[in-house]
């Protein structure tokens, strides 16, 4: 199967932000890809934090919901949707929301970021917490024979998440991120292979990539790394689509060669309150 990981450099107006996810689906479904994922946040980058609670939508309802289920089901392909901001009831809090289409339009999936980044080095200061509300569990969904793992940017810093997602193997992991530019030359590939490496799953990881209209910049480096830690495709900076071949083949001799999955000890999932699957129809290939 043909994926393809979708690298933006998004701008705090969310409309242009719409226009250029849909033709970053449409150039990689034209190109032959059945699944296609968007980074964190590709519908706004803005100037503060708290301009994403003017864009939240109710769950189910809204123009970024609309344009990922009607991208989906126009290209006949799976979409990722990266990531939204969903309300929670309280203006004045959000959650930061993945959701996943199939080739029909349907969402099949939603997964709610469970780890709130912070950072502060004396120069650069986040804080997702001031007003986004936590996720509460891992989610997985089941494309046709294909099993993904949903995370988002700062969860790939807790392998914990991975485990848990793993206890029944994922084929792919999907990252969407938005990973700052010095976090992510540090860190942001070495954390991905391993991710691939630990789980022995291919993994997806669609970026913003490049410096935004708000001053921010990202790392980019879009992604696709198969289970033996190789990376197959990347995009160092701005936009485009990064494509890469899933082969059922490849990940059965990995696990095959090295049964890493089938040493592993104990409750790989404590802490959590278990993963929620989603199932769907077949997968184009």
């Amino acid at each position: 199967m043909l994926i393809a990981a979708l690298q933006m450099v998004s701008t705090p107006d969310l409309h242009r932000n719409l226009e250029r996810a849909d033709a970053l689906i449409a150039e990689a479904a034209q190109a032959g890809a059945s699944l296609v994922a968007l980074p964190e946040y590709f519908c706004l980058m803005g100037h503060t934090d708290r301009d994403k609670l003017a864009v939240a939508e109710a769950p189910g309802d809204g123009p970024i919901q609309s344009m990922l289920s009607n991208a989906a089901q126009r290209h006949g392909v799976w979409v990722i949707g990266g990531t939204l901001p969903l309300r929670t009831g309280d203006p004045d809090r959000a959650l930061n929301s993945c959701g996943a289409y199939g080739p029909d339009g349907r969402q099949v999936a939603r997964y709610d970021k469970m780890h709130l980044f912070r950072y502060d080095n004396g120069r650069e200061r986040y804080d997702e917490g001031q007003v986004l509300d936590a996720g509460g569990y891992p989610v997985a969904f089941q494309a046709g024979s294909l099993r993904v793992g949903l995370s988002i940017c700062y969860d790939l810093r807790f392998p914990e998440l991975y485990r848990a997602l793993t206890v029944d193997p994922c084929d792919l992991l999907a990252v969407p991120a938005a990973f700052t530019h010095t976090t992510g030359r540090a860190h942001w590939e070495l954390l991905l292979r391993a991710r691939a490496v630990e789980n022995q799953c291919y993994v997806i990881a669609p970026a913003q990539g490049g410096l935004h209209e708000n001053g921010r910049r990202t790392f980019g480096h879009s992604m696709v790394v198969d289970p033996w830690g190789e990376v197959l495709a990347m995009r160092e900076e701005g936009e485009g689509v990064v494509m890469a071949t899933l082969s059922a083949e490849r990940l059965a001799a990995v696990r095959a060669q090295l049964p890493a999955l089938s040493h592993r000890r104990g409750s790989l999932a404590e802490g959590f309150s278990g993963v929620r699957t989603s199932s769907a129809g077949p997968a184009k290939t």
